[in-house]
């Protein structure tokens, strides 16, 4: 997932972000704005989830080369007089307040929304619930921004960030295996600033060629994504110490994929091992095909194709 803008101050548009980032125009700076949150985390575990969002957010403003500055809400939410939907709006309030304390950013707005919810014959369902987090950052010098797509072949692909035998709350769980409850995905705060301190740092000194967050979908799908923009496909292997699928698909937070010219290789690796936060090495980007532990998967085009018509298709089946 990322995002964009249309408009005269837009600078996303040729080089798409975790974030989109608005020219202020006659100054060196420009702004990061992103909008952040995953309703099955939040209704697996209320106020991990809405820490979650937050962080999430602080994510996209760093991979895009920015510093967060503060966020605004929309908090959607059912009926707040059932114990249980109120319950959920007390702890996504304290999560988000948490993350908001370790990252420095106040909250400046917001709405609440309750009473979203639907009857299915004589039982009324609430939403999720669904703290919206939108999130401000600072670029000082919007030359030192970063893109999120894959630029050469050849260039190295790397994980900030530790992996997880999880797959906890992630769309795989959902949408392939149809298991609807689970809890919250692995999310550890300190080790999330850590990895963000980091990841700010390479962007800053110019050693990286893209960054993009691990969030929605996995790994496969943050892979797919980078590729996406100049259809350069990647050879990467698995961690043998973790389950394949969780090493794909899992939503484990705290990890950022990141790509790098041969040339900085050394450099990369002798800063992070530095810096303390787990690291790996994945593989390289290729001209457009996708492998996976030496087994071919197909064309990145063919990877495209399906991730661009999912909602068309979904929407055609509810016509």
């Amino acid at each position: 997932q990322y995002d964009s803008m249309v408009g005269t101050a837009t600078m996303s548009s040729n080089l798409p972000s975790d974030a989109a980032i608005v020219n202020v125009k006659g100054t060196k700076r420009a702004l990061a704005l992103t909008v952040d949150c995953n309703a099955r985390y939040v209704n697996a575990d209320p106020e991990k989830g809405a820490s979650i969002a937050v962080a999430e957010a602080a994510r996209n403003i760093v991979c895009s080369g920015g510093k967060p500055l503060a966020i605004t809400n929309c908090l959607n939410f059912g009926n707040p007089y059932v114990p249980e939907v109120y319950w959920q709006f007390v702890k996504a309030i304290q999560g988000m307040g948490a993350a908001c304390k370790a990252f420095g950013t106040p909250v400046t707005g917001g709405n609440v929304s309750f009473y979203n919810q639907t009857v299915v014959g004589k039982e009324t369902i609430p939403v999720f619930p669904t703290p919206t987090i939108g999130m401000l950052g600072l670029l000082e010098d919007k030359t030192v921004r970063m893109g999120l797509a894959f630029q050469n072949e050849g260039d190295l692909i790397y994980l900030i960030g530790e992996s997880r035998n999880d797959i906890n709350a992630s769309e795989y769980l959902n949408s392939w295996h149809k298991v609807r409850q689970s809890p919250a995905p692995y999310f550890n705060m300190e080790e999330e600033l850590d990895m963000q301190a980091v990841v700010s740092q390479l962007i800053g000194i110019g050693l990286l060629q893209s960054a993009h967050d691990v969030s929605d979908g996995g790994l496969f799908t943050t892979l797919a994504e980078s590729g996406f923009v100049h259809q350069l496909g990647f050879v990467v292997n698995s961690d043998e110490q973790i389950r394949k699928d969780a090493f794909l698909f899992g939503e484990s937070q705290g990890r950022v994929l990141v790509s790098v010219a041969p040339g900085k290789q050394e450099e990369l690796v002798e800063d992070l091992a530095l810096s303390e936060v787990p690291f790996s090495l994945l593989g390289t980007v290729t001209t457009g095909e996708v492998w996976v532990d030496d087994e071919f998967w197909g064309s990145l085009q063919t990877f495209f194709e399906g991730y661009d018509s999912a909602l068309g298709k979904i929407m055609d089946q509810h016509v």
